[in-house]
């Protein structure tokens, strides 16, 4: 492959790092780089552009954490093989308008390699709770129960921060269902998790602050990173969850880090509690922050359906002054609530109001205050209890159909917790030839290798919230037929 030299962008402004960059990551969504290439050793390459060679480290470095390329330990830097599924994407993309800031063409260019899915929630897509059955005129008896003067009321400008009556009714539903002791005034209510880590990242980081995330983790939480100018670094986990010593090892300047560590996404894996300790420490040691996204942390299985049985919040162990929660409604109840809420110290509440305030001011008052009802009276707690019971036999019957309809190729494990199972192969396995046939087929089966960064992890997603009987039964026949496919 041939790069241009550092003066064939002589008439740019952008720094000479950020040239370099550009131009590598052309190559590689171009076709130029190909995936398994391997990029010149990095002091041959700062020599031949005629820059310095922390100047092309830089550049590597966040193309790494972008998931362009991947380092191999003693054996230099590679085009990541995961890119190779997204060049076709990417390559027909229109190229975005000028004038947008340098933040603005960040934002964009995340866009472009992470596109949440738009269409109808079908088998086996994850994510999806069950909706049909839920209490939908129950939830319109207690809007119609509003007087005049409260309606009246509710269309005014709100408190950005959130209906106090919400507020209050997610404090007390946190302490008893996930051990959290906070204050109704810490709790700041958003549109979704997604809006709770921007509303984070905006206000907690810098342009070039690193962040540690989980890998494989969810793109989601990368994108809102990067849109900020943030560095997302990858930290492998295992069985007891992300590897804290080896990130701090490795990212020594992180200013914080993104975790699910009730239910890792996509893995399933919990975060055992010395890990969760070791977390913490590492935020008292550094200063740094520790974001807990506890995005399905209310869906634990047992016999015996109580908090007690369930696994507790990493903010409700003592020593988690720096921890922020993010919470959803999305899972809970339904994504097109969008509801979900962050709870912060008191010190900053201020701050994330007025950040809420200047991005949408503040969520509609009506839904807000028709959940606050619906929490405070127990339909909440029913809702949630009738779902897992749902979920739990909802999940039996995949393992079940799936292990039918493939001949006993795929056997899944269960799981005591969430709403998807994993099916892991070996790594480095080609998972997205699979899931495109299935996708063909109808069948939506997210590859493991879309979450990773790094990571050579491989396997198949398969959510089973959302999804009756017979679809579940139909969709396990779909991917067990392209299971038992020689080859």
């Amino acid at each position: 492959m041939s790069l241009a030299g550092a003066n064939a962008h002589s008439g740019s402004q952008a720094p000479l790092r950020q040239q370099v960059y550009a131009q590598l990551r052309h190559a590689i969504e171009q076709g130029s780089l190909r995936a398994g290439t391997r990029l010149p050793p990095s002091r041959e390459h700062a020599a031949s552009l005629g820059v310095s060679r922390n100047t092309v480290l830089w550049a590597v470095q966040r193309l790494q954490a972008e998931g362009y390329v991947e380092a191999r330990v003693g054996d230099g830097t590679y085009v990541s093989q995961a890119v190779a599924a997204t060049l076709p994407a990417l390559q027909g993309l229109v190229a975005p308008p000028r004038g947008l800031s340098r933040r603005g063409q960040l934002i964009a260019d995340t866009a472009a390699r992470w596109r949440p899915p738009h269409v109808a929630a079908r088998a086996f897509r994850i994510g999806a709770p069950e909706v049909d059955t839920f209490p939908f005129a129950l939830w319109d008896r207690l809007a119609r129960q509003a007087s005049p003067a409260q309606r009246s009321a509710r269309a005014q400008y709100l408190d950005p921060a959130g209906d106090p009556d919400l507020r209050q009714a997610v404090a007390q539903w946190l302490w008893a269902s996930r051990g959290i002791r906070c204050d109704a005034a810490q709790v700041v209510v958003c549109a979704g998790s997604q809006q709770g880590i921007d509303l984070i990242a905006r206000l907690l980081l810098d342009v070039g602050d690193e962040v540690l995330v989980e890998d494989p983790g969810y793109p989601g939480i990368r994108a809102s990173l990067l849109g900020h100018g943030v560095l997302a670094r990858p930290v492998a986990l295992d069985a007891q969850g992300l590897q804290i010593d080896q990130g701090a090892a490795q990212w020594p300047g992180a200013r914080m880090v993104v975790v699910t560590p009730t239910h890792q996404f996509p893995t399933g894996v919990c975060m055992h509690l010395a890990r969760r300790q070791a977390l913490l420490q590492w935020a008292r040691t550094h200063d740094a922050w520790v974001v807990e996204d506890d995005y399905d942390g209310e869906f634990q299985y047992g016999k015996n359906d109580g908090a007690a049985q369930r696994v507790p919040a990493l903010c409700s162990l003592p020593g988690s002054e720096r921890v922020l929660y993010v919470g959803t409604f999305s899972k809970t109840l339904h994504p097109g609530l969008r509801l979900g809420f962050v709870v912060v110290p008191p010190a900053l509440v201020e701050a994330f109001a007025m950040a809420r305030a200047i991005t949408d001011r503040h969520a509609p008052g009506d839904a807000q205050a028709v959940l606050a009802r619906f929490i405070a009276e127990g339909h909440l707690l029913r809702h949630l209890r009738q779902m897992r019971e749902l979920y739990q036999a909802r999940q039996q019957m995949l393992i079940d159909t799936l292990a039918d309809a493939s001949n006993g190729a795929w056997q899944l494990q269960p799981s005591d917790r969430g709403m998807h199972l994993l099916h892991e192969v070996a790594p480095g396995t080609d998972d997205e030839t699979l899931s495109r046939q299935a996708l063909a087929a109808g069948v939506m089966l997210a590859p493991l290798s879309r979450y990773a960064m790094q990571s050579a992890r491989r396997g198949w997603l398969l959510g089973y919230a959302g999804y009756d009987p017979a679809e579940i039964r139909a969709a396990a026949r779909v991917v067990g037929a392209l299971a038992r496919r020689p080859g």
